[in-house]
């Protein structure tokens, strides 16, 4: 029961009207250690009740030994808010809660009309709800008055400042009263908001009551390794399984989350959408789909992380991997709260197992690793969920029995029990067939070990090695890429992976030809990679993937052109003997000119640094110049004129004759542009 004599008695009785028979943590923290006048920083988890908890610790400086408040005027307290949906969700908790006490409540949120917030501000409130900008604006055009302020409090402050409210937050705590109290509820206490305290608050009492790491213990954390394209599929199979009474979807983007709730919608489920792009008046239609039961399912982007509170929220699905380890806890705090049991599943694509599994550990949160539902399981549970139904055992109208007597008279026992069976299927989403994956085998982390690949040449031509397989049963693919089309194992992986649902686990050898490439997969996983190629193709535009139908031994042999002639590496070297690069006579000025290699009118020609122009000789200037030879004519003893070739364009000595070298400043030649010489 709640000690009422710590109570105010308005607070007390909205309590007892609200079904309150016991407070949480952090509101039993408010009334036995936080003095009645002192300024507080408060940490607790989320979904602990902080707003009846903050609005506790008003009432000693709004109504003091007064059960009313007197008539609206200027504001007494503010509240400030990060997001629209939080703000008018405390509203709505300040209002229920001072009801008795008599406030007036008033909301200053962006996506609203501001001539109707002004209106309701001239009217008179006692306390104002609102989102840092809204409030700004407010204040700067003097409509929103602060000098009776008393308390002023931040709800969420550590996300306030994440989404750059601190000018707007500075502004406002200026413009207050400087004897006012000011309250900072915040789930962490960064340097940021330890700063903020430290300037706005005096003499600030610390509360907490999240002891060190400890997790959430009323929130069991899931998480299940999928294939990159089967998320959505993984997702609604979550949602069957769990059938949850209300669940909220994260995404990362806005176009996530119109596709998957376009999907979702599109599979039977009733889902509403949340994301930045909707006006306030459909994100609120939203919200109140959910909390009356119209909508069970709500896909949102982070928006709706922070202290939006949904009731009856069973399940959390992370679509999208989290950015870091508060939005973790904060999308989670949407389920668990106020004592009830919920579930935070984290959907992990395989290549970002590594990744999940360090956010978790920053998290302090402990995961349970398990395979998403599959078809089967989901088909199962629905079997245990009918043999369950209360309604079974709940005593049937006569109107219902002789409907029941009437079908007894006309089919056996056996046909209707079988009718009612799929009529209950029916009203339920199918399941997603999930590609069958071992996760058991996979080990607690995917190391990509891909073991020895064989001996292979300085190049990785296709021609002039053999690769023997890794798997004894491995099976053998082509795919319709290679050196031409600058193939490399580094992106060829990773779309192998991609194309057939495997990880660089089941992948063996890879040999990459001029035209083709060769790679092998696992025995064990072969037919399966095979049945989605098929179905799905490679995933990349104009890129084949077929079988090689060869096994055990060595790889396959290439087809067509890369088995004839020699390949383009070698070509290269050819074309280079003799050019003074791969050794060889040099080629003269009188020699033939060396045939450059012609590319076919449809294939681009290759920008490689390996394949820059190395058919043009470099010009035969002759021996370098030397001493003037001992009859004057030339250098090195050659005629004037010879022995070595002039510049394009250029006599070989201007005016017909040579010229003295210039060893002194001022004697030499004076050397013209080449805009003169133009």
């Amino acid at each position: 029961m709640i000690e009422t004599h710590a109570v105010a008695p308005a607070l007390a009785a909205a309590l007892a009207k609200r079904g309150y028979s016991s407070l949480t943590p952090v509101q039993e923290t408010i009334l036995a250690d936080a003095p009645a006048d002192a300024d507080l920083l408060v940490s607790a988890q989320t979904g602990s009740g902080k707003t009846v908890a903050f609005g506790l610790a008003l009432a000693p400086t709004l109504l003091g030994d007064d059960e009313h408040l007197g008539p609206a005027g200027a504001p007494v307290a503010l509240a400030i808010a990060p997001t629209r949906e939080l703000a008018l969700q405390v509203k709505a908790e300040l209002t229920w809660l001072y009801e008795q006490a008599g406030a007036q409540t008033a909301s200053c949120v962006g996506g609203m009309d501001p001539r109707a917030e002004r209106r309701a501000l001239e009217r008179g409130a006692h306390i104002v709800v609102g989102t840092p900008g809204r409030l700004r604006d407010h204040i700067e055009r003097g409509a929103l008055d602060l000098s009776g302020i008393r308390a002023v409090v931040l709800d969420e402050a550590d996300e306030m400042l994440d989404l750059g409210f601190r000018e707007d937050l500075e502004f406002i705590l200026d413009a207050a009263p400087e004897d006012r109290r000011t309250l900072m509820f915040s789930a962490t206490v960064p340097k940021p908001i330890a700063d903020l305290a430290q300037r706005f608050q005096r003499n600030a009492v610390r509360l907490t009551t999240i002891s060190g790491r400890e997790q959430h213990v009323d929130i069991d954390y899931i998480a299940m390794p999928v294939v990159p394209n089967e998320r959505e599929n993984a997702i609604i199979n979550i949602l069957r399984f769990h059938e949850a009474q209300k669940a909220i979807v994260f995404c990362a983007t806005r176009e996530a989350v119109n596709r998957l709730t376009s999907r979702l919608a599109n599979r039977g489920f009733s889902v509403v959408a949340l994301s930045g792009e909707l006006s306030q008046a459909e994100r609120s239609h939203a919200l109140q789909a959910m909390r009356d039961g119209r909508a069970r399912v709500c896909v949102a982007t982070d928006v709706a992380a922070r202290g939006i509170d949904l009731p009856n929220l069973d399940l959390v699905i992370h679509a999208d991997l989290p950015t870091g380890k508060a939005a973790l806890l904060h999308r989670s705090g949407r389920t668990g709260r106020a004592g009830r049991k919920g579930s935070s599943v984290v959907v992990v694509p395989f290549p970002r197992r590594r990744a999940a599994e360090r956010l978790l550990q920053l998290a302090g949160v402990k995961a349970e690793w398990r395979e998403a539902p599959s078809a089967n399981a989901i088909r199962a549970q629905d079997k245990a969920r009918l043999l369950a139904d209360p309604v079974l055992n709940e005593p049937a109208e006569e109107e219902d029995l002789e409907t029941a007597r009437e079908l007894l008279a006309v089919h056996d026992a056996e046909r209707i029990a079988a009718a009612f069976v799929r009529l209950y299927q029916l009203r339920l989403p199918p399941p997603e067939e999930l590609t069958e994956d071992s996760f058991e085998a996979r080990g607690p982390r995917e190391r990509g070990d891909r073991g020895d690949r064989g001996p292979r040449d300085d190049f990785g031509g296709g021609k002039s090695f053999e690769v023997r397989n890794k798997f004894e049963d491995g099976v053998w693919f082509r795919l319709s890429l290679g050196h031409k089309h600058r193939a490399d194992p580094r992106w060829l992986l990773p779309m192998i992976c991609r194309a057939g649902h495997v990880t660089k686990k089941e992948v063996g050898a890879i040999k990459i030809g001029n035209t083709e490439t060769l790679f092998e997969i696992m025995g064990g996983h072969a037919e399966k990679y095979a049945d989605v190629i098929r179905r799905d193709g490679s995933g990349e535009r104009g890129v084949v993937i077929e079988p090689a139908d060869v096994r055990g031994g060595f790889a396959p042999s290439f087809r067509g052109n890369d088995e004839d002639g020699p390949s383009r590496y070698e070509r290269a070297r050819e074309r280079n003997t003799g050019r003074g690069f791969g050794g060889g006579a040099p080629a003269g000025r009188g020699g033939p000119a060396p045939r450059r290699r012609r590319f076919e009118d449809d294939e681009p020609r290759p920008t490689h640094p390996a394949f820059a122009p190395m058919d043009e000789a470099p010009l035969d200037r002759g021996p370098k110049r030397g001493k003037r030879g001992p009859d004057g004519g030339g250098f090195g003893g050659a005629p004037a004129g010879e022995g070595f070739a002039p510049r394009k364009g250029k006599p070989a000595f201007k005016d017909g004759g040579p010229k003295k070298a210039a060893h002194r400043k001022g004697d030499g030649v004076k050397k013209k542009s080449k805009k003169q010489e133009g």
